[in-house]
């Protein structure tokens, strides 16, 4: 860790936070995880090593405690840790209100995508018997999301149960529509298709809550015209 060499709590604390990888880790403790792999799942271009680099950072400085739980070891957020929640919400507003919105042309790992949709998931507007989507996005191979009215859970194969409705997609459209970019209709226009029974297909948009930072409007544009 390198010093800045100044009296100033914003250096200091920079010194602790600035590292890359840190605040998506914080970022992932504040969503719920707390194994090791979880909050890899949720950032999967970090290493293995840079993972446990950062997270014993954290520990160091008394951001987040490390515990035994049933099946190995579980981190937590200190009180210390859960006041870094105002910073990472203050991040999220700024980058989604003044950085460039060009999802044709950023690459963006599926992964994380369907880990936020499956946290955002809107339990009280889901069909009472559990569903099935089958996730076929252009350039990644599928992906499978078990919706039931208490749980949602997502993964790389179908356990059995049918798929009712298959999501068909190009990843910018996918993108554009989580993050608040366009409308689900204007989602659709660009390559987003829901396939299954009208009624469940129709229905599919209210199943989530859609990224935590969605009603946020870029400065050039006014919320108005992001209204799903």
């Amino acid at each position: 860790m390198t010093a800045h060499g100044q009296f100033c709590s914003v250096a200091r604390a920079h010194e602790v936070l600035g590292g890359r990888w840190t605040l998506l880790v914080v970022r992932e403790l504040l969503c719920g995880s707390r194994r090791f792999n979880d909050i890899r799942r949720g950032i999967p271009r970090i290493s293995r090593t840079m993972l446990s680099e950062r997270l014993q950072e954290l520990i160091l400085v008394g951001a987040i405690n490390r515990s035994e739980g049933a099946h190995g070891p579980e981190y937590a957020l200190t009180e210390a840790g859960q006041e870094l929640a105002a910073l990472v919400g203050a991040l999220g507003t700024w980058g989604q209100r003044w950085l460039p919105r060009q999802a044709e042309g950023e690459i963006v790992d599926i992964e994380p995508l369907l880990l936020d949709m499956q946290r955002r998931v809107n339990f009280a507007a889901l069909p009472e018997e559990p569903t099935v989507i089958r996730f076929e996005i252009e350039g990644s191979r599928p992906r499978f999301m078990l919706l039931k009215p208490t749980e949602a859970s997502f993964c790389a194969q179908n356990l059995g149960f049918p798929e009712p409705l298959c999501v068909r997609a190009r990843m910018p459209a996918l993108v554009a529509w989580w993050r608040g970019d366009v409308s689900f209709v204007e989602a659709q226009r660009l390559g987003l298709a829901v396939e299954g029974p009208r009624a469940l297909a129709r229905a599919f948009p209210t199943w989530f809550e859609r990224y935590l930072f969605a009603h946020v409007a870029p400065a050039s544009r006014p919320a108005s015209e992001l209204s799903a």
